[in-house]
């Protein structure tokens, strides 16, 4: 991964991509991309379409960069993610992220769906993510310093941004959702987790777990974009309820939870168009 493998991926966007900064970026994982509301629709490109990207291979991730204006800003929105389990590098799973700073970009949530492990969360919770724990060891910023991504050694301090937290507490209360905060686990995939690792994670401070997120975030933060995260939690996770785990069960509960998420989703965008 290095410079060039942005650069021609950047290359083949639109202009229209670079004439008007986005005032928010979008990732959205499994089951979010369906409960977006775009209100003025700019551009739809499918991920085959970007170099470096390519077409998504999980089920319930759509696929495409759309850009969109709503509640009087533009929003880039990732339909879908790459996964470093898919096997294909680091390059596909943090491209959006260096996509969207090359956008003028300063803002990114990031979306998810994960297994809970704390006794306080139940499917079809929201949780902001508060802190995060890296379980694999490795991360995307192993390697060459990339221009824009800052320094060698990022500080991780505070990864996940107070004031677009803020913006989702104070979505939530105009929207009547509960919401909840954590810290989340960071696993490679594909296998779901272990009841011991589960039991390990929680005893580091986990409260829900799964297999994305982290790697954009921490590419994220060290280029400089203000970063929240949001997890629908859509099982209990390996030895703590339920016989098996299986991704039928995620993309299921995430359609039962839809309404829920849409509203908290567009509410945050009203509030963060307020903020500027």
């Amino acid at each position: 991964m290095n410079a060039a493998f942005f650069e021609t991926a950047a290359t083949a966007l639109p202009s229209l991509c670079f004439e008007q900064p986005p005032a928010c970026g979008l990732i959205l994982g499994s089951g979010w991309s369906q409960v977006l509301i775009p209100d003025t629709p700019l551009l739809r490109l499918s991920y085959a379409d970007i170099p470096g990207l390519g077409a998504s291979t999980v089920v319930g991730h759509a696929g495409e960069l759309l850009l969109f204006e709503r509640h009087g800003i533009r929003i880039a929105a990732f339909l879908g993610r790459r996964h470093w389990y898919e096997g294909a590098g680091w390059g596909p799973v943090v491209l959006p992220v260096e996509l969207l700073r090359r956008m003028g970009t300063r803002n990114l949530l990031i979306t998810n769906a994960s297994g809970g492990i704390s006794p306080n969360l139940k499917p079809g919770d929201l949780m902001v993510i508060r802190d995060h724990v890296n379980t694999v060891g490795i991360n995307p910023l192993i390697g060459p310093v990339i221009p824009g991504w800052g320094e060698r050694f990022p500080d991780q301090s505070q990864i996940y941004s107070p004031a677009l937290i803020d913006l989702l507490r104070k979505a939530a209360y105009d929207t009547e959702v509960p919401l909840s905060d954590g810290v989340y686990a960071f696993t490679s995939g594909p296998g779901y987790e272990t009841p011991a690792e589960i039991r390990a994670y929680a005893g580091m401070g986990a409260d829900a777990v799964g297999m994305s997120t982290v790697p954009e975030a921490t590419v994220a933060n060290a280029a400089g974009l203000r970063t929240a995260g949001l997890s629908c939690i859509t099982n209990m996770a390996a030895g703590i309820s339920g016989p098996h785990l299986s991704h039928e069960e995620v993309l299921g509960q995430t359609r039962k939870t839809a309404p829920v998420m849409a509203a908290l989703l567009d509410a945050f965008l009203a509030r963060l168009a307020t903020s500027l």
